[in-house]
């Protein structure tokens, strides 16, 4: 995560004049959660007696969801067949559900941001490709569950980002729409699945980003919570 960076800000007027409903995505985001995930991952190489990986490989390998994330770090020690991605899949979870929010923090700024925003008025959700028990779990932990009206993680009766399903329908719950929504992210796959979903994307450059962005370019990009990077008071 980067942290005290020089921000930059390009956005639209549609972004901000328009602005009735918020969705944020949440690892990288909101949150500092590579830490936790990196643990759960080096439990699940213990048992399987796969070589560990730092805390930067499994960084970069955050933001398709879990099984993405474990099946690139089987790949990563050694390779990954369908049954061993299922069994170290279920150890991952195991572990992280155990323990998710030991080493997890708020990226600083955020809180007051989401105070600011919905003493304002505005409608916030959560939109994550963490599984939906984790994601509420976390949630809670950390004190930001108050802030959102919606929170939709990962079910397997949903497809994933950077499918905009999840996204529509945590606008939906919110009784909002498309055009009148801000999409938090802070990688591509958050970008895509705000293009794909029709709602202007606003980008964290302080997060996990991983690879170049495509499509449109983000109506906002800032690295600093603690800004007033919406030009909001």
């Amino acid at each position: 995560m980067q942290a005290n960076a020089t921000r930059t800000i390009a956005h639209s007027q549609r972004a901000t004049e328009g602005l009735r409903h918020m969705v944020f995505d949440l690892d990288g985001t909101l949150i500092d959660s590579a830490p936790d995930l990196h643990a759960a991952v080096h439990l699940a190489h213990e048992t399987l007696n796969r070589a560990p990986l730092d805390l930067a490989t499994v960084t970069s390998f955050i933001g398709n969801g879990v099984e993405t994330l474990v099946k690139r770090s089987l790949v990563a020690t050694g390779g990954c067949t369908p049954d061993l991605h299922t069994q170290a899949l279920d150890l991952f979870l195991r572990a992280y559900g155990a323990d998710n929010a030991t080493l997890t923090q708020l990226c600083p700024g955020v809180e007051a941001c989401l105070t600011r925003l919905k003493a304002n008025g505005v409608r916030l959700g959560l939109c994550t490709n963490k599984p939906q028990g984790p994601a509420r779990d976390i949630c809670q932990k950390l004190g930001l569950d108050r802030y959102f009206g919606a929170i939709h993680g990962a079910r397997d009766t949903v497809a994933k980002k950077p499918d905009p399903a999840s996204l529509l329908n945590c606008i939906a719950e919110l009784q909002g729409a498309p055009d009148s929504t801000l999409y938090v992210g802070d990688s591509q796959v958050d970008q895509q699945t705000a293009l794909n979903a029709g709602v202007d994307f606003a980008l964290f450059t302080g997060g996990y980003l991983n690879g170049p962005l495509d499509g449109t370019a983000p109506v906002i990009r800032f690295n600093d919570w603690s800004q007033d990077w919406l030009g909001q008071s």
